[in-house]
């Protein structure tokens, strides 16, 4: 079998934006996915006529400039985050919900036109359709004689560099090496906090912004729950709308039916029963993704790890990186240090090829 120069782990933004740099010079590379589709924890859900819905990674902001800078590049355009003048706060159960003014916002928050999925569809689509493999689970990794040999449930891989852009947690507790990473880098992954892990994604689609009316608002901060943050998700032309936001994680192990009538049942309090009406219902719990999340051996506090100096370092002969936005020094947990991260393990590969 052919011996790729670079082997990928994980068809996220990090290993499809890598492979963006790659392709560019030259470099051969093979992605391995062990889902069945592109795009991690970047996930639309699309309906015709509708607004699309993020499961997965939705805002970014000013100060987020490579990731700005990449999406201008493959000619990706985005809007502002609308959250009105006002919102529906919900300090304590004994309270009633209020209607808050909104401060100005002065830094505020942008989605990607069409949905973040946009953006894996401009990178896939210069990746040729051999050189990323679907449904491709890595069992096992085995270093010898500067060359990489990666076991999947289906095939052999071989490479002479390897970078894993899983969440570090889910790379230690999910793959073999031979020979094993070094304990220090197994104990820190295994306290890492994994992005989005926890989330649980919802959204509601209506056939009108009923939220706008006086006294009502489509941003909701609730300390009761158990939807915690919801906003208006409304397409970029303001013709389909759409309520998106965040479940307690608490509810992971409830039916989706279950999930729904909580969260209509906390709806209703604000809207009444304009919010019965709606199109249709989307959620995921990435808990429940395997391919995400792993739980942890301990308590973890958000963000724990992301960036530690331990993720900067190389292994097995400087061949194996280890990547990923839990990695990057800076913006750990988001796109930017999703993009970050892939631009930094790429630094490294051209020097030690150059």
């Amino acid at each position: 079998m052919e011996c790729k120069k670079v082997i990928i782990l994980g068809a996220g933004l990090t290993g499809l934006y890598l492979a963006h740099l790659l392709k560019k010079e030259k470099i051969s590379f093979q992605i391995l996915e062990a889902r069945n589709r592109v795009g991690g924890r970047i996930l639309t859900h699309y309906q015709k006529d509708s607004a699309p819905i993020e499961m997965g990674a939705t805002w970014f902001g000013e100060k987020h400039r490579k990731f700005k800078q990449v999406i201008s590049e493959l000619n990706i355009h985005y809007f502002e985050q609308y959250l009105g003048n006002t919102a529906i706060y919900e300090p304590i159960s004994s309270s009633p919900h209020q209607l808050v003014q909104l401060p100005p916002n002065d830094d505020p928050s942008f989605r990607i036109q069409g949905g973040t999925f946009e953006l894996i569809k401009a990178l896939t689509k210069k990746i040729a359709v051999d050189e990323i493999q679907l449904n491709e689970q890595v069992d096992r990794v085995e270093y010898s004689d500067k060359k990489f040999h990666v076991f999947t449930k289906n095939k052999n891989y071989y490479g002479e560099i390897v970078v894993s852009t899983l969440p570090p947690n889910l790379l230690v507790n999910s793959i073999e090496f031979m020979p094993q990473l070094p304990e220090n880098l197994v104990i820190v992954s295994q306290n890492t906090h994994t992005w989005m892990g926890e989330s649980i994604k919802i959204g509601l689609r209506f056939d009108a912004p009923f939220w706008r009316n006086d006294r009502l608002s489509g941003t909701i901060f609730s300390n009761v729950g158990p939807v915690t943050e919801m906003y208006e998700h409304n397409d970029v032309d303001d013709q389909f709308f759409a309520l998106k936001g965040f479940l307690s994680g608490a509810y992971f192990s409830m039916s989706k039916d279950q999930r729904l009538e909580i969260v209509l049942n906390q709806l209703k309090k604000y809207y009444g029963d304009s919010v019965l009406h709606y199109r249709s219902y989307e959620e995921l719990i990435w808990q429940n993704e395997n391919f995400t999340f792993q739980p942890y051996s301990g308590s973890i506090y958000p963000h724990q790890n992301n960036g530690n100096p331990i993720f900067q370092n190389s292994y097995c002969d400087n061949r194996l990186h280890i990547a990923g936005t839990e990695t990057a020094q800076q913006f750990g947990g988001y796109m930017e240090g999703a993009i970050q991260s892939a631009e930094i393990v790429f630094d490294k590969i051209l020097k030690a090829i150059m």
